[in-house]
């Protein structure tokens, strides 16, 4: 059957961007809904005012006091930080073209899109 017009202009689930991709090796994890909840609780929702290292930093103390056997905590790290995030900085790090597989990678392009080099240099 061929396709209509409006079949190329409805959305598709398989389009909608997802978050980073955990390499988690041969097993799986599970995230407490307790623990999501804490991370939540210190949203970054990309505002100028709102400080990318303290948010960080914050987020850093929450993930270091888990411990999964045989996981990573960088793979904690990088399933946990989307729901640290919300408003704008969540739409942005979803619209990043290249998927995010490591936690450096995901650390620097979150510090890189809102703690840009003109922040550094008003600040000196």
């Amino acid at each position: 059957m061929a396709k209509t017009l409006h079949d190329y202009s409805t959305p598709v689930v398989a389009n909608v961007p997802v978050g980073p991709t955990v390499n988690i090796g041969d097993g799986n994890f599970e995230l407490h809904t307790g623990l999501i909840m804490m991370v939540q609780a210190n949203q970054f929702h990309g505002l100028p005012s709102e400080d990318t290292n303290a948010h960080l930093q914050h987020f850093f103390e929450l993930c270091d006091t888990i411990v999964i056997k045989d996981v990573a905590p960088e793979s904690i790290r990088l399933r946990l930080f989307p729901f640290s995030l919300s408003g704008r900085a969540k739409q942005l790090f979803y619209k990043e073209k290249e998927p995010v597989k490591t936690w450096d990678k995901c650390s620097t392009t979150f510090i890189a899109k809102f703690f840009p080099m003109g922040k550094t240099n008003a600040l000196r």
